[in-house]
């Protein structure tokens, strides 16, 4: 389940003058470099690839119009739906199953909603269903959420365990959300699901990565992407998470309840492009003193300027 997650070997090469990359230019020349690599940066999640590392959600939008327009704008290529709410046509959710093109875009089933492992299994089994209705016969995907606390929406780790296991065995791929814990990551992996989604902060806060150390430690230790889900309130959190390492991010209500959700949408696409190139490119260290960045040779000095 899932793949290995840090990849290497990459080279640069300059870009030439039309934008396309050229061999002919040497490894001296100022034009501008990119990292290229001898494969695509693809992220693997079960037996699906994907280019895009924006997963976004469905809700909230003022429209379904500019949430169509939004999703064609973010570049994403996996959304999330929530099926209790597509079920019962909530508000916002009548026709959008209907809006949305499968053929080019995955669904990613969610179990909003339940607040039980129970509730959760049989929600999952529904989305599988759904996600047949929209013509994905192979998707298997879900994104477990298992949430008994209305105030706060903090997911339950001891009835996201329980239900990861069970859909593990009925052939779910698992995409958990989970608080940023490293020790329920761990263990959620091992289960075999095929993500894990730790919070940055609480859904629907904007309050960003407040769970950074954390979130690391998951990165750190995991075998399997890391998606960071929650929290995030504006395009630099997004690429934050991305140069930590984490593998994607899905982002539903800093885009749907942008100003400009469009823009804003294509701005996080951006963002977290720029993240991942930035985290493949290896950061500079830190370090506690200053290191100048001009050549120390050819300094005028004391002694030159008597001789002077």
């Amino acid at each position: 389940m899932g793949m290995e997650k840090h990849d290497d070997g990459h080279k640069l090469r300059p870009i030439g003058s039309t934008g396309t990359l050229r061999d002919d230019v040497p490894t001296t020349s100022t034009a501008p470099m990119v990292l290229t690599h001898s494969s695509p940066d693809l992220l693997t999640i079960g037996k699906r690839n994907f280019h895009s590392r924006l997963f976004a959600g469905t809700g909230k939008y003022p429209s379904l119009k500019v949430m169509q327009e939004s999703l064609r704008s973010s570049g994403c290529e996996m959304v999330t739906v929530a099926v209790r709410r597509v079920q019962t046509m909530a508000s916002g959710h009548a026709g959008l199953i209907e809006a949305i093109d499968w053929s080019k875009i995955w669904m990613l089933p969610n179990t909003a909603g339940c607040a039980t492992a129970e509730e959760a299994i049989r929600v999952a089994r529904l989305g599988r269903e759904l996600a047949k209705l929209a013509g994905q016969e192979d998707n298997k995907f879900v994104k477990l959420e298992v949430i008994p606390d209305s105030r706060h929406l903090l997911p339950d780790p001891f009835g996201t365990l329980e239900a990861a296991e069970q859909l593990v065995k009925e052939g779910f791929e698992v995409l958990p959300y989970i608080n940023a814990d490293p020790l329920l990551a761990k263990r959620l992996e091992e289960v075999g699901c095929a993500t894990v989604m730790p919070l940055g902060s609480p859904i629907g806060s904007g309050q960003g990565l407040r769970n950074a150390a954390n979130i690391s430690l998951i990165i750190e230790n995991a075998r399997v992407p890391v998606v960071v889900d929650a929290g995030i309130g504006v395009p630099s959190e997004a690429a934050q998470a991305l140069e930590m390492g984490a593998d994607a991010v899905l982002v539903n209500s800093a885009i749907a309840l942008a100003g400009d959700p469009i823009t804003m949408a294509e701005a996080m696409r951006w963002a977290i492009q720029a993240g991942r190139q930035a985290y493949r490119s290896g950061r500079l260290p830190k370090s506690a003193a200053a290191s100048p960045s001009s050549p120390s040779t050819g300094i005028i000095t004391e002694t030159k300027t008597k001789q002077l």
